[in-house]
């Protein structure tokens, strides 16, 4: 699977692969000007080298693309090999891609058809994804790269009704008001989440360069990996190709931001040498890295407890963020596009219990206009 980092103004790849006897090699190239260019070279290179590799030990990401690419484009209708590229892109690479083709087996597979539903998906969502899946797997199968298909005999399972954990709006200004006073930078950090819908990851990533400040956005291309080990980088990119994306902020909260980085920049030079200097964070600690998992988890608990709330995950910040969008009768598309989903499908899927709530409203609306006319 390949990486990227940015040395200076270029980007640079490198891929890391066993080959059939059963060595590490490496590639790298650099040079690039933008990640994007990066990701495509690095693509390219992956597909030339899979020769060298044993079958089953071939990534599973690039072996789904070549099929992709081999088998489909070209030979099937483009609505087929849009959901189907949708269906790699966004679902199955980000959650199995890194893993070898030989590895996955059908209990693991099963497992992730399963936590498409639990996550708020529907079941044609999981059978949208299934059947590319299924069909690269018997053509792994075909090819000799593997002996069974592991989801030949997986089963998607009904979808059971998953309340969505958010916070109501009117207990953000307490909830924030609790965290300023432990720690504002902790409080800053955590209204940016509220304000924008980011995930975790991505906000901890965020550096200087992706903020403009003339018309308030900030820019996601990257996002901090809080579940690498520690020989893996921290920095990665971000979680789809359609995660990638520029937010426009409040302009209230982008002043107390603007502000906020001056005294970072003021603090570095007091740090001194003991300062990260490989990134330049908006938020985090003294020395510039990013806050500990153990310490935005500590924090959120103790404000869910501070307001006698139960205790929800960080991630409702994004869903309490997308729900006041949603209820303000922002378009699901505008919605979709700002969280950084795939497809306007899954905003629609995972916030279901929302729409319904506007399709209600809409129709006392019509209601009331009906009985308006035949008052007349």
């Amino acid at each position: 699977m390949a990486t990227f980092r940015k040395r200076g103004k270029l980007w640079e790849y490198r891929i890391k692969y066993k080959t059939h006897e059963g060595k590490w090699k490496e590639i790298s190239k650099s040079g690039f000007s933008t990640k994007k260019e990066a990701q495509l070279e690095a693509r390219k290179r992956e597909m030339l080298d899979t020769t060298e590799i044993d079958g089953s030990k071939m990534n599973l990401g690039t072996y789904l693309i070549e099929w992709l690419e081999t088998y489909i484009v070209g030979k099937r209708k483009l609505n087929t090999i849009k959901t189907y590229r949708h269906a790699l892109e966004n679902h199955i690479i980000p959650e199995l891609g890194m893993m070898q083709l030989g590895d996955i087996k059908p209990i693991r597979y099963q497992n992730f058809l399963d936590s498409i539903i639990e996550k708020g998906f529907s079941p044609e969502t999981a059978r949208r994804v299934h059947t590319p899946f299924r069909m690269a797997m018997e053509q792994a199968v075909v090819n000799g790269y593997i002996s069974k298909n592991p989801a030949a005999y997986a089963k998607i399972t009904k979808k059971t009704v998953k309340r969505l954990k958010f916070l109501q709006p009117e207990l953000i200004p307490e909830v924030l008001e609790f965290l300023y006073e432990r720690s504002f930078d902790l409080g800053i950090y955590f209204e940016a989440l509220f304000e924008s819908g980011m995930r975790k990851g991505e906000c901890s990533g965020i550096e200087l360069d992706d903020i403009n400040w003339n018309d308030n956005t900030i820019r996601i291309d990257d996002s901090y990996n809080y579940n690498a080990t520690k020989a893996e980088k921290k920095m990665g990119g971000v979680k789809t190709s359609s995660s990638e994306r520029t937010i426009v902020m409040r302009e209230e909260y982008m002043k107390k931001l603007k502000t906020y980085v001056k005294y970072r920049i003021e603090k570095r030079t007091l740090v001194g040498s003991l300062y990260n200097m490989e990134n330049n964070f908006v938020f985090g600690r003294d020395d510039g890295t990013p806050f500990p998992k153990s310490t935005l988890y500590n924090a959120y608990k103790a404000a869910m407890e501070h307001i006698e709330h139960e205790l929800l995950p960080i991630h409702s910040t994004r869903h309490t963020h997308a729900v006041m969008f949603l209820e303000a009768e922002v378009p699901m598309k505008e919605v979709q596009e700002r969280l950084g989903h795939g497809s306007i499908q899954i905003t629609s899927d995972i916030y279901s219990h929302v729409t319904r709530k506007m399709e209600n409203k809409s129709i006392e609306k019509f209601d009331e206009y009906m009985q308006r006319k035949s008052a007349k």
